[in-house]
């Protein structure tokens, strides 16, 4: 079973085509055709994202200028530029001057190749994508700007372009959320982890997002008014999407109580009341309460219901974490999870290291059914409660840690690996079996080099290019960990 996602992806991406105005006159019939090549990629972008919203085709300065206030009224999180034929870049250096928002040139050209021997001018300049990509390329680096990322190939039929038109799109969702999400603060850091630390107006600052104080109070004052028919359903809920098995060898765990159920399940429905209340994106949390307190019992059993939230698109981050919470957003919003992990023991036997952590988690990439298991206690924290646990997937993995630089700016630490077959420990935790390249006690080495925090978010699949793009976006330094067996230092900013 797959949660649900709460609220849909969106974004807001413009197209805008752009010609030479000269050749409309020169060739009859071209200008219709290069209106025709921009709707089929129109056609082809609203498989990815419903909201594209087309500028038309510009083809002289004047409406260059002009449609840079239509984009701007757009609030647009990602351009994509359709290079339809030869422009010259006038049509281009002011949206490039202007615009602070990712650009995309496309050159996808409706042919394979000319058939050479019956060419005319009319079809080159149907075929002409290129042709002005370096001179657009050449006018952003004079404009003081980055050169833009290039989608090269043809208009039909071909993956690998398609693939590219999708990664943006998916860029584009996280560069929308990134932008205007409400992130819940609540509580303080555990016993002061002082690479938790981060200043809230930081992340405010690299990424445009508000943090938002929130107090325990706020989910006290739903869970006190939580109604019998809400709980059962919300039990029913959570015993559809896991597995009760009986304990195993670790004596502090054992077979899902009922007042662990009935205490998760009250929780996670406080929870979702709260977040709808204060119109939240993520929450970053960690209060402890007064020993023995009805506070305590809440704060420390959001395990469950956090990990529901998770997988349901909206990221909960233990332990204060404001920093992995965002990692777990940009992991979510690229639609490849991002559970809370951290390293756990090696197994120098398999050459892998265990990754994972006691919650929160995103269900929708465990291997199988994830099981709840109650624990007597949690290790190195107050309270006692259902734990979650289970593996990822099996094959390619991303971590992303975001931390922070010597310089005080947010920094991305990014690194791919497998997650491989593997018992993992009965603990009520989630762990995986993670294997990195060139071999263990190299990554690790290269891992710490970069100073990242311990905890870091966990996705399937290998996506570090287009985290590094999202990194260029939000001009924030960006590592990716070498696998190579020479030793580079990778401490550049990433451009995309």
């Amino acid at each position: 079973m797959q949660v649900e996602r709460r609220k849909p992806l969106a974004a807001n991406i413009g197209l805008l085509g752009v010609g030479h105005a000269t050749y409309w006159h020169q060739f009859d019939g071209l200008l219709q055709i290069m209106h025709e090549k921009q709707a089929k990629l129109h056609t082809k972008l609203q498989h990815y994202e419903k909201n594209i919203i087309d500028f038309g085709l510009i083809d002289n300065s004047e409406k260059a200028y002009e449609v840079v206030k239509a984009i701007y009224a757009a609030d647009l999180d990602l351009l994509f530029v359709d290079m339809l034929t030869y422009a010259t870049s006038e049509t281009f250096a002011p949206l490039v001057k202007a615009l602070q928002i990712p650009m995309v040139l496309v050159a996808l050209q409706p042919l394979t190749a000319m058939d050479y021997a019956k060419s005319t001018t009319f079809i080159q300049l149907c075929n002409d994508d290129i042709c002005s990509v370096p001179e657009f390329c050449s006018v952003a680096v004079r404009m003081g700007k980055k050169t833009p990322p290039v989608i090269i190939g043809t208009l039909e039929g071909d993956a690998e372009a398609d693939l590219e038109l999708a990664s943006w799109c998916r860029i584009a969702h996280v560069v929308h959320d990134l932008k205007h999400a409400r992130i819940g603060l609540m509580g303080h850091v555990l016993e002061t982890m002082y690479d938790m630390h981060v200043d809230p107006a930081l992340i405010t600052k690299s990424f445009g997002c508000h943090v938002v104080p929130v107090e325990p109070d706020d989910v006290m004052k739903q869970y006190r008014h939580v109604h019998e028919e809400e709980l059962q359903l919300m039990k029913k809920r959570i015993l559809s999407f896991f597995d009760t098995p009986d304990p195993q060898s670790d004596s502090i765990t054992f077979m899902l109580r009922e007042e662990d159920l009935q205490l998760a399940a009250k929780t996670a429905v406080a929870l979702e009341k709260m977040i709808e209340e204060r119109n939240l994106t993520g929450l970053a949390y960690y209060y402890e309460a007064e020993d023995g307190s009805e506070m305590r019992r809440l704060v420390t059993n959001f395990i469950v219901g956090n990990s529901l939230l998770t997988s349901s698109g909206f990221p909960m981050c233990g332990e204060y974490d404001l920093k992995t919470l965002m990692a777990m957003l940009i992991l979510d919003r690229l639609e490849i999870g991002g559970s809370f992990a951290e390293l756990h023991p090696m197994d120098f036997a398999r050459n892998s290291i265990l990754v994972g952590h006691d919650g929160p988690h995103h269900i929708n990439i465990a291997d199988c059914k994830p099981v709840l298991r109650s624990l007597s206690k949690y290790h190195g924290k107050p309270g006692s409660g259902a734990g979650v646990e289970f593996k990822i997937q099996e094959g390619p993995i991303t971590m992303l840690a975001i931390t922070v630089s010597k310089k005080g700016d947010l920094k991305f630490v990014v690194a791919e690996g497998q997650s491989v077959d593997g018992q993992i420990p009965a603990t009520g935790n989630t762990n995986t079996h993670a294997h990195f390249k060139p071999d263990l006690k190299t990554f690790l080495r290269r891992w710490m080099a970069e100073g990242p925090t311990h905890h870091f978010a966990l996705g399937t699949g290998h996506h570090s290019i287009e985290i590094a793009k999202i990194a260029a976006v939000f001009d924030i330094e960006c590592v990716v960990i070498s696998q190579e067996k020479e030793i580079r230092c990778e401490t550049s900013k990433t451009n995309t």
